[in-house]
């Protein structure tokens, strides 16, 4: 298969990915920022089930650290063919008239500048091999619109620019880019919401049960695999129907 990195994969839905990942048959490069324990205790699924994985720490958002650590994964484990953008940040609710500028910019800075940073990383390599592919990790947030969170909106809102931009720029070069965009699928940062607060998204949900993490990993392994060489620059919702119009 190759390499894939997928990055913020030390929990949640990127350990989720990784691990589906890993079970396709990819070499998968799990990135994490802090969590030493858990990126390892992927690492350890991956291959205990006969995949093959190693952790890489690094910061996403750093010129220097995403340089260093795209390096670090070609000398251990060989180049990286597949970009799975999926790291984040706190996403706090602020209401309009509190938040900042530096609100919005503590956003892009996962959802735009990590991704750029990335993509620069690697692109030499891919045009050179004609191949390469960038899956990004949206939200329906998007189409949702949901209030006192303009500015995480705002940001996954401009990770689908970037997606249409490049899959445009690349395609001629042999390189797709598509986004995933989940409904609410709770992982482990979901831990406070409450029974009443999940009942009242599933009832708008038309298939009439919650998301779990594996439906992510499914259509990101399905977007990284061959069956998706002819698909470029589009937005996949994974949310049961939710946002139907």
């Amino acid at each position: 298969m190759g390499v894939v990195l997928v990055t913020g994969a030390s929990r949640g839905l990127g350990a989720a990915i990784a691990k589906g990942l890993g079970a396709a048959g990819w070499t998968v490069a799990v990135n994490f920022a802090h969590d030493d324990r858990g990126a390892g205790s992927v690492v350890d699924a991956i291959t205990s089930a006969g995949g093959k994985a190693a952790a890489f720490k690094f910061d996403v958002t750093d010129k220097a650290s995403v340089r260093h650590g795209i390096a670090e994964i070609d000398r251990q484990i060989g180049p990286v063919d597949v970009i799975v953008n999926n790291a984040t940040g706190p996403q706090p609710l602020i209401p309009i008239e509190e938040q900042t500028w530096d609100d919005h910019l503590d956003q892009l800075r996962f959802f735009v500048k990590a991704p750029l940073l990335l993509l620069q990383a690697v692109l030499p390599d891919w045009r050179v091999r004609h191949a390469g592919r960038v899956i990004h990790i949206g939200s329906e947030v998007v189409d949702m619109g949901n209030p006192q969170f303009g500015h995480y909106v705002a940001a996954k809102a401009a990770m689908v620019g970037l997606t249409r931009s490049w899959a445009r720029e690349l395609g001629p070069e042999g390189i797709t880019v598509n986004l995933v965009a989940p409904g609410f699928i709770p992982v482990e940062r979901h831990s406070d919401t409450t029974a009443d607060e999940l009942e009242d998204y599933r009832r708008l949900v038309p298939l009439g049960h919650q998301g779990v993490p594996d439906d992510i990993a499914g259509i990101v392994t399905f977007l990284a695999s061959p069956a998706a060489d002819f698909i470029t620059g589009q937005t996949l919702a994974v949310n049961g129907g939710r946002t139907l119009a």
